[in-house]
């Protein structure tokens, strides 16, 4: 479809710029504390929280589904020695992340809910605002399902009033209702007021490196951050009542954890 080819061609640009662009990648430390090629929300304090989930053993494998240029891989494993893996739409990302990060690594373009590995490959799966891409939530949380070892761990950064909706509370959003439908227990963060935060910390941050994007011809993707970064300017309420946003964890410790209540299994 042409829309596809437009989205497409607007990734692969965005990568082509993350590759060479002194002001985003100074912009990205600013506003997350780790340049990670940002194209969303993921600073390293999320991050961070993925590592207690990553065992701490020998011949451990990690996947990022929408891994962009493999820089979020990359700072997992030099934390925990992993074998990465990931996979993204982007030939421009993919071919980045195989050239800088060779080393204990799988990298392969695919598309969600095409892409296939063989079960019980991953003792974490990770997927960073990537899920709303899924034809069918529940078919391809059935994957994931699959592709964990026994225990394994799937943790994912999603939200609701962009991409996706709003609904009325955590259980009715989709990646939710996936999960249920699929027997996958959960334990979930409602991260909407650190998100509001951050979006404010991104425009701050993209507006000291104005000048710098303009100087290298980047003023389109200066633009994108103002764009993107807009709703930070209405009280928190506002914001609130538009946006949601959360962190899903699957672990075999935790049944469900609902507005800071957490019922683990006995």
């Amino acid at each position: 479809m042409k829309e596809d080819l437009l989205f497409y061609k607007e990734y692969e640009d965005f990568y082509a710029m993350a590759k060479q662009s002194k002001a985003f990648e100074a912009f990205c430390r600013d506003a997350f504390g780790e340049d990670f090629s940002q194209d969303g929300f993921s600073d390293v304090a999320q991050i961070d929280m993925i590592l207690k989930y990553i065992p701490k053993r020998e011949n451990v494998h990690i996947l990022d589904m929408g891994c962009g240029n493999g820089k979020m891989l990359k700072y997992l494993q030099e934390k925990t020695g992993a074998f990465i893996h990931g996979f993204d739409y982007s030939e421009e990302a993919i071919e980045t992340a195989k050239t800088r990060y060779p080393e204990k690594s799988e990298f392969r373009q695919g598309i969600i809910g095409e892409i296939e590995y063989p079960a019980e490959s991953f003792d974490v799966i990770t997927s960073m605002d990537t899920m709303y891409f899924a034809q069918d939530m529940t078919a391809f949380v059935a994957q994931v399902k699959r592709w964990l070892k026994p225990g394994g761990v799937f943790f994912a950064g999603y939200q609701e009033g962009d991409v996706m909706p709003k609904t009325e509370c955590v259980e009715t959003t989709e990646i939710a209702k996936a999960l249920t439908a699929n027997g996958m227990d959960y334990e979930v963060f409602d991260i909407t007021k650190q998100t509001y935060d951050l979006l404010r910390k991104k425009r701050e941050a993209a507006l000291a490196h104005q000048a710098e994007f303009e100087a290298e011809g980047n003023q389109r993707w200066f633009d994108m951050l103002m764009y993107q970064t807009e709703c930070s300017c209405e009280p928190f309420e506002e914001f609130a009542g538009q946006m949601a946003r959360y962190i899903f964890v699957v672990d075999e410790t935790c049944v469900m954890r609902h507005n800071g209540y957490c019922a683990t299994k006995s």
